[in-house]
């Protein structure tokens, strides 16, 4: 997890919302990725699909059988359906996502039985390191909102 937390300083750095997330198999990390929608134009690359995306690439299979993503926030839903296409096998999440989260904080995809294949997930994983970037970020983009002070034509 501390390695997902670095990928979001990486995010950070860009703008985007810190958010990180790293592949493991075997014990070895195989694929990284960090929240870039913003810089690339694209509502799908939040960090576990862009490490999702390196993974099958590096792997050479779209299935990810036998792997394990820690993420420093609580997948959401289109996260959560490309994890299971994936065929991970445990999710790991720092951060619950009160807004958006898809394993227990808004729905609970994983616990759906119908579905075919079932991730087991663990949350709360250094969850005090992971809200504190995200508090943090929005701490300081609120503060530079203030400082910059309304926008032209506004009180």
């Amino acid at each position: 997890m501390r390695q997902a937390l670095d990928q979001a300083q990486n995010a950070w750095a860009l703008g985007e919302v810190p958010v990180g997330a790293v592949l493991v198999k075997d014990g070895q990390i195989v694929a990284t990725g960090f929240n870039q929608p913003i810089g690339t134009h694209d509502p799908t690359a939040h960090a576990e699909i862009m490490a999702l995306r390196a993974a099958a690439s590096i792997l050479g299979n779209y299935r990810l059988p036998g792997c394990e993503l820690y993420v420093t926030l609580e997948p959401c839903a289109m996260c959560a359906g490309a994890m299971m296409h994936a065929r991970l096998a445990r999710v790991v999440f720092g951060a619950s996502d009160p807004k958006t989260g898809a394993c227990g904080s808004i729905v609970d995809l994983f616990s759906q039985e119908r579905l075919n294949h079932h991730t087991e997930v663990l949350g709360g994983v250094l969850v005090d390191e992971c809200s504190a970037i995200l508090k943090d970020f929005f701490a300081a983009r609120r503060e530079a909102q203030r400082r910059a002070g309304p926008p032209a034509g506004q009180p």
